[in-house]
């Protein structure tokens, strides 16, 4: 093992600099500054190498962080990006919004001792930020192009990184998506201050010069019909991820200016991108002056409370039904909106939503945890008597999101999918119930976090890989 490691006895953890609250609230910056070579070097010799690496075990890709580490602490930083992106296609986008707190971070071992968590995120975005800096990463060259063609529908990042493992093998690959650009929930739904949109532009530009095609604006089982899509192609791909906001059954939850998080959160994004934006323009979706509350408690309501006051909002209150312990949000996250501004409102729910012609206050009622359910989760009891009134002019719905229905989207009878519209695959071969078409991401798993998404992408571009050498294999042995 190298002398330079283990140094968190002598070395104290360090973030990457961070910038002001009164600042970073003014506009859509990126807060976190990047580690210096220095820092760098300083945070990542404080792992300890130890002999389970737990930060490498719970990390879904099984990233080889221990490995990655030593190798940027001894300044070998094209062999740490090339270790860090054997298993993780977008590394630099990992590093910047992954829970780590709730992953490699959080079960590191020199945290669960008291030294302060080695700092795993900031060292691989600085990695990778170094490798772009320096030509080292490349586009795809494929040993051999192969005349058999994937088709995958979505441009999120189970379809993105399933797209680069594919053409690594040789394969012809076409991305579907809907939307007007490539990304998904990385363009429309996360905003700047987490991930600046260049950041997936980037990664947008590398496929394209890999050879992945691109084609917008189209949507499946519209534009183009599901069963066009798979006589195209030798294999198809679904990763679609999930849109649909879930509602909240309560009085007055119709009213105009109660909206889904994701119409808020793309609003700004797309006004950020220099779109223009009817509803954000005529105030629908801007929270400028006004009263906001968001309901929730992951990731998804911390983006929009933090997006609220950047916007200019006049006050901004987070109401979420458990306590601080138990949301399922990053808690780096919930600090850094605490910081800027935002209001927490614990163990609070909206009883029902008043006013007129549009929505002036919530009601709201104070909850009790009670016993586990049997997730182990305690549930929520509503306290008698304990109603009153929060003052809203916004309100914006952080519940999570289901999936569409794909069956009728595609128009397919064929296709299976669980009670809860999942699209139902075999995990050892991550093929649906219609031969040749696979699934992957959220629209499997359900709403997950992207660095699953980018698993199971993996993992159905190797299963398809499969398929089609078995598919070929048998064509040929049918002709000899």
């Amino acid at each position: 093992m190298s002398t330079s490691m283990l140094k968190f006895v002598s070395k104290d953890q360090k973030g990457p600099d961070k910038r002001a609250a009164d600042d970073r609230r003014l506009d859509f910056d990126e807060i976190y500054q990047r580690f210096s070579d220095t820092q760098a070097k300083d945070q990542a010799s404080r792992c300890s190498q130890c002999g389970v690496p737990y930060c490498q075990v719970h990390c879904p890709l099984s990233n080889n962080i221990p490995d990655w580490l030593m190798l940027a602490t001894n300044g070998r930083l094209e062999e740490a990006y090339q270790l860090s992106s054997a298993t993780n296609n977008f590394p630099e986008i990992c590093g910047r919004i992954c829970p780590q707190d709730r992953l490699c971070e959080g079960n590191c071992v020199i945290e669960q001792a008291g030294h302060g968590t080695v700092t795993i995120g900031s060292v691989e975005q600085y990695i990778t930020e170094t490798a772009w800096e320096n030509g080292w990463v490349e586009p795809i060259k494929p040993a051999v192009e192969l005349d058999l063609s994937v088709g995958i529908i979505g441009a999120g990042p189970a379809g993105l990184a399933a797209a680069e493992e594919l053409r690594k093998q040789g394969y012809q690959v076409t991305v579907y998506d809907r939307y007007d650009r490539v990304g998904g929930l990385l363009i429309y739904g996360i905003p700047n201050f987490k991930l600046d949109k260049a950041v997936v532009n980037r990664r947008t530009d590398l496929l394209e010069q890999s050879g992945v095609q691109f084609k917008l604006n189209c949507e499946i089982g519209k534009d183009v019909s599901f069963e066009k899509l798979r006589a195209q192609h030798d294999a198809v791909l679904i990763a679609t991820g999930v849109y649909k906001a879930r509602e909240l059954a309560a009085p007055g939850s119709g009213l105009p200016s109660i909206v889904p998080a994701l119409d808020y959160l793309t609003a700004n994004n797309k006004n950020s991108m220099g779109d223009s934006v009817e509803d954000f323009d005529d105030g629908s979706l801007n929270a400028k002056g006004k009263s906001v509350v968001v309901i929730g408690g992951g990731d998804t309501a911390m983006d929009c409370v933090r997006t609220a006051i950047r916007q200019g909002a006049k006050s901004v209150k987070c109401l979420y039904r458990r306590n601080k312990e138990n949301m399922p949000g990053s808690q780096r996250e919930v600090a850094n909106a605490v910081e800027e501004g935002v209001d927490f409102v614990w163990q609070t729910a909206p009883e029902a939503f008043l006013g007129d012609d549009r929505v002036t206050a919530v009601q709201a009622v104070a909850m009790r945890l009670g016993a586990p359910d049997e997730t182990g989760r305690q549930m929520p009891k509503v306290v008698k008597e304990s109603s009153y009134k929060i003052e809203a002019d916004l309100v914006i719905k952080a519940l999570g999101f289901d999936p569409e229905d794909l069956k009728e989207k595609l128009d397919t009878s064929d296709l299976k999918v669980s009670k809860w519209n999942t699209v139902r695959v075999s995990w050892t071969s991550m093929m649906t119930s219609i031969p040749g078409v696979f699934a992957a991401g959220d629209i499997v798993r359900g709403a997950s976090l992207v660095v699953w998404a980018i698993k199971d992408g993996r993992d159905a571009a190797e299963q398809i890989n499969l398929y089609l050498e078995n598919k070929l294999a048998e064509a040929q042995s049918s002709a000899a």
